[in-house]
């Protein structure tokens, strides 16, 4: 089968579009026949090596978190899922990950695809969708009535978390660049700042319950917005390199979010795309060969959106 490896950690580049043996699925694992990846921030830190503390990875490594596919193989011991079932998973980081015709996955992880859209469009809810979720759930227990400020709301978490926040009753303001405004307030966001050309700290009048930052900021700019922060809320963060900023005089707590793999909430997450209550914003498509140019471009900061990767066989 074809695949994307790198086999030393390094620019995009180092990436190889080669020929690798079919995956045979171990007890508890299924094998995927691969829709579609997409391409994450963090596949590109990965790749440069940037993440061999947390994430130890045996090279050669097949990058590609989030995978959507239909079951071909079942291991020993797997229950409840059937050859030919459509599915999504936010993968293991450290295995091989489904930039390839086919991918292992631990079966639990799985969840049913969605059926109102694409399956391959459907590659580009697990990783993001569940940081959304689990930033605005999970950490910051965000509850109707509440007014939450979501910095960096025109990337791809951003999306999903306007979209959730909003539709749990929270007044949503959301910052962006002109290039994402209206996207933004698509997604259901109250109030929208753009931040290129207004001081957010300005714009934002009375506090919040939340901030959850999306994007990267500088420090000193990160603690003026914690500043908005009302005693006893949340600062949430994904930007784990620079630790969220907190106020233990205020009981303003700080989270530094480190997403994880859960079937349930990424199954939830599909009701609702389902149902029609959540939209999947695809931005492109693009072959698996091309993965390479894709690193490139997102370190160049050339695109916007959610890129979904598709090999030869999807």
């Amino acid at each position: 089968m074809k695949a994307i490896r790198f086999h030393e950690y390094g620019e995009p580049d180092v990436l190889r579009y080669e020929d690798v043996d079919q995956p045979v699925p171990g007890a508890g694992q299924v094998r995927v026949r691969v829709a579609a990846t997409s391409f994450n921030g963090v596949d590109g830190n990965i790749r440069a090596g940037f993440m061999q503390g947390p994430m130890p990875l045996t090279l050669p490594h097949t990058p590609g978190l989030d995978v959507a596919g239909t079951i071909d193989a079942l291991g020993e011991g797997v229950g409840g899922l059937e050859v030919g079932d459509r599915v999504v998973g936010f993968l293991p980081f450290v295995d091989d990950g489904a930039s390839a015709e086919y991918v292992l996955a631990p079966a639990e992880i799985l969840a049913p695809a969605p059926t109102r859209i694409p399956l391959a469009d459907a590659a580009a809810l697990p990783l993001v969708g569940l940081t959304a979720w689990q930033a605005l759930f999970d950490h910051a227990g965000l509850k109707a009535g509440q007014r939450i400020l979501i910095n960096g709301a025109g990337g791809a978490v951003g999306g999903y978390a306007v979209q959730l926040a909003e539709s749990a009753g929270a007044h949503v303001i959301a910052t962006g660049s002109p290039r994402s405004v209206e996207k933004v307030k698509a997604a259901g966001a109250h109030e929208v700042v753009d931040h290129t050309t207004t001081g957010v700290t300005a714009a934002v009048t009375g506090p919040v319950d939340v901030l959850l930052n999306l994007a990267p900021i500088d420090p000193a700019e990160f603690t003026a917005l914690a500043g908005l922060v009302r005693d006893g809320g949340v600062v949430v963060s994904t930007t784990v390199w620079m630790p969220a900023p907190g106020d233990e005089e205020r009981g303003v707590r700080a989270v530094d979010l480190y997403v994880r793999s859960d079937a349930g909430q990424l199954s939830e997450l599909v009701a609702r795309v389902d149902r029609g209550a959540l939209t999947v914003d695809v931005a492109e498509r693009v072959p698996l060969a091309d993965l390479a140019s894709v690193h490139a471009r997102a370190a160049g900061g050339t695109f916007s959106g959610k890129v979904i990767v598709l090999p030869a066989t999807a």
